[in-house]
């Protein structure tokens, strides 16, 4: 998705022996002993009323034994929300009808004897209504109905029938019968479209990859759809509306097959079966649905715009981030976002050049910045999200990007990349915490991180620094003073200091490590400098200044 310290006032080891965060309770019950399979939506559409009759066929695996009912997310019809909402009909487990409650947002489906480990039940739900939101249902931009799914962070509750939480991934099928002038999109593949009476059509879509429920799409309307290329074999896909066939068709004819080729290689495989690129009217960004992801309808512009190509090279290197490796609790949303931010940086530098990374890493030390400076306790990992409004911040993005470039500046680049591809192949299709991002960048460093995702990942605010420095001519002595300025707690940071000699562009490099609240550094320079910077090269998150004092 796009949107465009406890600290160690001691020693290092100090922060390194706290960088693991107490236990935090989680206030989603996340059905640990159970495990959803694979869904199957039926989805009935029309043109004379905005509610969907559907039925839902569930595969289920349990992880524990003794479990005595299938609890599902599903908003129930209120008056609260003007009659909108779901309403159950019927529930089958292993084809027997069973005495269901639904309430207060959940489908509680008993079971007729507790369950042994590893048994497998299929549950079919039959249900209608309409959709408050999670299905948008409306007119687009040139007046035409469609229908597109919004399921972002926890909405699929609201049309789908699921366990509503990212830790839980399974396979899906979409099978919509809608009026026949629309055209049907979905994750995965295409397996069927045939007319059926009444000048409707049922579209068929199977996605085989196990992905979280925020990340089913559907997208309905009259669409111009174009196979634009492959990759590996993978069709590349362009969908948009019909009266936006020219310039939707250029906008996104690239650079989806490169940005394919460098995450592939640099991270791993691409786990998905196609990748299409969607216009819609349901997001104001992007939302990267696995395999096929949308836009929004301002996005086709025909001028094949900077803007919306760093948005494609963002979402799609969620395919990676968030939808391949996804976290396993909302807490570590920067895994997704953060991630897919600094990514989307690394393709820009590949592809467009450094000058071009380095505008966008000083963008997003602004928005750092300004956001710390009106929350100033606010940590990148939540601690134990109780508002799901509060998902993403610009922290979550930007600040998660700065501490993955950081990241890449302790570790060195070999390194940095050696762990995101094990953390990439351990846990591809599958989830992952903080923690285990931590564990995969150890072993590829060779040594202990705790100190690095202590300060920047569980503790709020940033770096800042005042420097002086003096210069001795007799003893070719430069002699650097730092001072930690920004007053909620030290940080621990290696980085470089640059001195420049007069008429060099090139600075002399020596690197020092900041750790305590006032430092002072010696180094041998053999003609008195025109000027000493911190971090010349741009590794570092932080407000710096550095004054000769004569």
């Amino acid at each position: 998705m796009t949107l465009w310290h406890a600290s160690a006032t001691a020693c290092a080891a100090l922060i390194g022996a706290l960088w693991s965060p107490a236990p935090r309770a989680d206030t989603y019950p996340k059905n640990p002993g159970i495990d959803a399979v694979h869904y199957a939506f039926t989805i009935e559409l029309s043109d004379t009323t905005d509610a969907i009759a559907a039925a839902l066929a569930l595969d289920v695996r349990f992880a524990a034994a003794g479990q005595r009912a299938v609890r599902l997310d599903l908003i129930n019809a209120s008056a609260a929300q003007g009659g909108k909402g779901m309403t159950v009909s019927a529930v089958t487990v292993d084809g027997v009808p069973v005495a269901f409650t639904h309430a207060n947002d959940e489908l509680v489906i008993p079971l007729r004897a507790p369950s042994t480990l590893e048994q497998r039940v299929r549950v079919v739900v039959r249900y209608r209504g309409i959709p408050a939101t999670g299905l948008k249902i409306g007119n687009n931009k040139y007046g035409d109905r469609t229908f597109f799914s919004d399921n972002w962070p926890d909405k699929a509750r609201h049309w789908l029938p699921t366990i509503d939480h990212p830790s839980d991934k399974a396979t899906s099928e979409f099978i919509v019968t809608a009026p026949n002038q629309y055209q049907v999109v979905s994750n995965g593949l295409q397996i069927e479209v045939t007319d059926v009476p009444g000048g409707r059509r049922r579209t068929h879509w199977k996605n085989s990859v196990p992905i979280s429920p925020w990340l089913y799409v559907l997208g309905v309307a009259r669409f111009a759809m174009q196979r634009v290329d492959t990759f590996e074999g993978k069709a590349i896909e362009t969908w948009v509306y019909a009266q936006d066939r020219d310039a939707g068709f250029a906008d996104f004819a690239s650079p989806t097959k490169q940005v394919l080729a460098f995450y592939s290689d640099y991270v791993g495989p691409f786990a998905y079966e196609r990748l299409a690129n969607i216009q819609s009217n349901s997001v104001s960004g992007g939302m990267e649905a696995a395999s096929a992801i949308l836009y929004s309808e301002r996005s086709v512009t025909g001028t094949q715009s900077v803007r919306w190509r760093n948005v494609v090279i963002h979402e799609i290197a969620h395919q990676w981030f968030g939808n391949a490796v996804t976290e396993g609790d909302w807490d570590d949303v920067w895994l997704s976002e953060g991630f897919a931010t600094y990514f989307t940086l690394l393709y820009i530098e590949h592809a467009y050049g450094r000058d071009e990374f380095l505008r966008g890493l000083a963008a997003s030390r602004q928005s750092v910045m300004a956001y710390s400076a009106q929350h100033p306790t606010y940590t990148v990992v939540h601690r134990n999200l109780a508002r799901m409004e509060d998902v993403t911040s610009s922290q979550t993005y930007q600040k998660g990007s700065w501490i993955l470039h950081m990241l890449r500046g302790v570790m060195g680049a070999d390194a940095f990349r050696r762990g995101i591809r094990s953390y990439y192949q351990r846990y591809f299709n599958g989830t992952a915490s903080t923690a285990d991002f931590r564990r995969a960048m150890e072993a590829a460093a060779g040594r202990d991180l705790g100190w690095f995702f202590e300060q920047w990942l569980y503790a709020p605010g940033t770096l800042k620094i005042a420097g002086t420095w003096t210069y001795d001519a007799p003893t070719q002595q430069l002699r650097l003073t730092l001072d930690q300025q920004q007053g909620d707690g030290l940080f621990r940071m290696p980085m470089e200091v640059g001195v420049y000699l007069k008429g060099q562009d090139t600075p002399i490099l020596h690197r020092v490590e900041v750790s305590a609240q006032s430092q002072s550094f010696t180094f041998a320079v053999a003609a008195e400098p025109a000027a000493v910077r911190l971090d010349p090269n741009q590794w570092v998150l932080m407000e710096a200044s550095v004054e000769r004092r004569r």
